[in-house]
């Protein structure tokens, strides 16, 4: 129990970091990995697959392309900072554009569409690259 007891009664130092954690456990690579298989799955799909294959399919993209949205959000709301939306303006316009983007992707199976949210995730890639160089 004093073990206890002194851990809790213990002077904790506050420590300050650039995001929620500190950096290094932030990538736009998660949301690229899911979009990628969304991708994929849409490049597949055709008419030639058994039902139950093209149900299958259809379930895993949808699931991946909200993976994406919850990547991109996790980026958006927990790495980035205001200071980096001054150096790119058009930052919050492309999350949101991006996220409406997997969305789009649950809607169909053109890959074009996946396509798109590719490359949205690459221009954010550049962005976050660009600011992880500038710290």
């Amino acid at each position: 129990m004093s073990m206890l007891r002194e851990l809790l009664t213990r002077r904790i130092k506050p420590v300050y970091a650039h995001c929620d954690l500190p950096c290094g456990v932030y990538d736009p690579a998660q949301a690229r990995i899911e979009a990628q298989s969304v991708y994929n799955i849409m490049d597949k799909y055709s008419d030639d697959l058994h039902e139950e294959d093209k149900i299958r399919a259809i379930m895993i993209k949808e699931q991946r392309a909200e993976l994406v949205k919850h990547h991109l959000w996790v980026l958006w709301t927990d790495y980035f900072k205001p200071e980096h939306l001054k150096q790119h303006p058009d930052l919050h316009d492309l999350f949101w554009q991006a996220t409406k983007q997997a969305s789009a992707c649950k809607k169909t199976t053109d890959v074009a569409e996946a396509k798109k949210l590719l490359d949205m995730i690459d221009n954010i890639a550049d962005i976050f690259w660009a600011t992880k160089k500038a710290n």
